[in-house]
């Protein structure tokens, strides 16, 4: 398997899937037909990546750190209480939210094709779609953890979810030790897209350590 914190760093220098080359070569061809504006299409690229991406999944993480009710929600109807704080939509219409705990870590994976939640993630990263990731997932998850640079207990149960176009998953982090003073907002900016699916932690506030 290649080494997927590379690859989420470094996708425009990494070898394009069968699949990606055929969504450039269609790109380019009804760019020259006229039925496409690069322009527009980067825009909602950029949507997607910075304001529709990531950064909604961390205010659901966010909240669930600080409110008992909001993550109690969350529990019973994940779609409903994410839907709450405006996020909703095609590709997270069935949510479910797993929470991370000092026993059990869970992380996500879509074993059949690249089922991924976009309202509160934004677009897949290229990894994720990835056939070696998809396998070893389920496989070796420790091994895949290390990769991504998270070296977990011995005592901590790995669970992984697998993703279906009925149901995606949110992966709630552990909230950090040395958080307890900060709002909402500080918060979220401790909530990583990769420790939503699980392949990574939620990050130390600033002068703390885990």
């Amino acid at each position: 398997m290649t080494d997927p914190k590379r690859d989420q760093h470094d996708h425009g220098h990494s070898e394009l899937g069968e699949m990606d080359l055929r969504v450039r070569a269609l790109e380019s061809v009804l760019t020259q037909k006229g039925y496409v504006d690069p322009a527009a299409l980067d825009a909602l690229i950029d949507t997607y990546q910075t304001r529709i991406g990531p950064r909604n999944g961390a205010r659901v993480v966010a909240r669930a750190w600080v409110d008992a009710g909001f993550v109690a929600w969350l529990r019973s109807d994940a779609t409903a209480a994410i839907a709450s704080l405006g996020y909703s939509g095609r590709q997270g219409e069935h949510m479910q939210a797993v929470e991370n705990t000092p026993d059990t870590h869970n992380m996500v994976v879509c074993t059949l094709c690249s089922c991924y939640p976009w309202p509160v993630l934004g677009l897949p990263p290229t990894w994720y779609k990835s056939a070696p990731y998809r396998s070893r997932a389920v496989r070796d998850p420790r091994g895949v953890l290390a990769e991504f640079g998270v070296e977990l207990p011995q005592q901590t149960q790995v669970r992984v979810w697998d993703s279906t176009a009925e149901l995606r998953y949110l992966v709630i982090p552990l909230r950090p030790a040395g958080s307890e003073g900060l709002d909402e907002v500080a918060l979220a900016a401790l909530v990583t897209r990769d420790s939503m699916i699980g392949t990574g932690l939620a990050l130390a506030p600033s002068g703390a350590t885990r």
